[in-house]
């Protein structure tokens, strides 16, 4: 019996070598919210819930393994995974499945996924690979190649259109860029440039872009049409109050006012529910998984890993301050998912590999060589 119980204890050590208990306690926590609050979202549809249930199973895998692998190896793969991130980009615009008027997934087999995702991790790790190989000697010519690493993926994503998406992964690139130590002079220029070139992209942009940007400015011009999302999601977080109307009690979303209330709109059908104490709940959460996040990659040895765990980290803030934004009226409607809460199997995926990877980031801070 003794020698049983020895060897659990040794396998257990074995599988939770490397887990950092705090993101994994906050990660799996905002897990439960989203599957709670999905199973009140769906209550029409349960096989939504049964499939967000698998995508968790192979996501806390993915988590797993990724926090055994040494930054090292991370760094090894940088460039053959952005490769072959890219490369998924280009056959999607070939070849991939076209739903609601964007082409977005691909078919490999049996499984459907959207390589999107992946290059949300896939170009931090790339531009953190890049800044840490001329860590040394970091001219203006290098921020000028990493950002062309950084356009070549978000035009492509654009262009599927995918426009939360694309932002998602330009700021996940961005934050590298600016975590290696781009001057104020240079960003200052690139804000000037990017104000005088509204106007010509305002062209560029698809009719569905331009009318969420007119309904955010002015909801009520099409309350039927482009203003509906905004102007029945404030409804549903307005009418939460305090306390919430109770889990399962949310008229807006049961009555299926809240529209795609399973993905982007979920914080709506959460609000209703659990109202504004449930909100400071739900932000405490977020600010404790970003705040871990900050301080592992303050923690880390090497520069590629300070620039990859500040860049993962500030993606959870990202994705956490556009999705709450949109649903709340202040910002566009731009298809941003809620971290570990909204309906999504690529997304749950991608978001819990990055935690795998601040863990071996943590795991490994005393053996990497700077």
């Amino acid at each position: 019996m003794e020698l049983g119980a020895l060897q659990l204890r040794r396998v257990a050590s074995r599988l939770t070598e490397g887990i950092d208990a705090t993101l994994l306690a906050t990660a799996l926590a905002l897990a439960g919210v989203g599957l709670a609050t999905l199973y009140s979202a769906s209550h029409d549809t349960p096989v939504r819930l049964q499939g967000q249930l698998a995508s968790f199973a192979f996501a806390f895998i993915a988590m797993w393994i990724a926090a055994q692998i040494r930054p090292e190896t991370l760094m090894r793969i940088a460039v053959p995974a952005y490769a072959l991130g890219l490369l998924l980009l280009v056959a999607v615009a070939l070849f991939g499945d076209m739903a609601n008027g964007a082409r977005r997934w691909l078919h490999v087999g049996v499984v459907r996924f959207q390589p999107s995702e992946a290059m949300k991790l896939a170009l931090p790790l790339m531009l953190a690979w890049y800044f840490h190989r001329h860590e040394g000697a970091l001219r203006l010519r290098d921020f000028a190649a990493a950002a062309l690493l950084l356009t070549l993926p978000v035009l492509l994503i654009a262009r599927q259109p995918d426009l939360g998406t694309a932002v998602l992964v330009a700021a996940a690139g961005f934050y590298v860029i600016f975590l290696a130590g781009i001057g104020w002079r240079v960003l200052a220029a690139l804000a000037a440039l990017g104000a005088a070139s509204l106007v010509p992209l305002w062209g560029l942009l698809h009719d569905y872009q331009r009318n969420r940007i007119r309904t955010l400015l002015d909801p009520t011009q099409d309350p039927l049409g482009a203003g509906y999302h905004t102007i029945q999601s404030t409804i549903a977080v307005g009418s939460g109050g305090l306390l919430g109307k109770g889990w399962l009690d949310g008229t807006q979303a049961h009555l299926e006012f809240i529209p795609e209330r399973h993905t982007d709109f979920i914080f709506a059908v959460y609000s209703e529910e659990f109202g504004f104490l449930g909100n400071c709940v739900l932000l405490a959460l977020y600010a404790l998984l970003i705040g871990r996040g900050l301080v592992i990659a303050a923690q880390a040895a090497s520069f590629f890993s300070r620039l990859l765990a500040g860049a993962v980290t500030l993606m959870y803030f990202t994705y956490a301050f556009v999705n709450m934004g949109m649903v709340s009226g202040i910002l566009p409607v731009v298809g941003v998912p809620l971290p570990f809460v909204s309906y999504g199997g690529s997304a749950l995926a991608t978001l819990f590999v990055g935690v795998g990877v601040l863990m071996s980031i943590r795991r490994h801070r005393r053996l990497v060589q700077t």
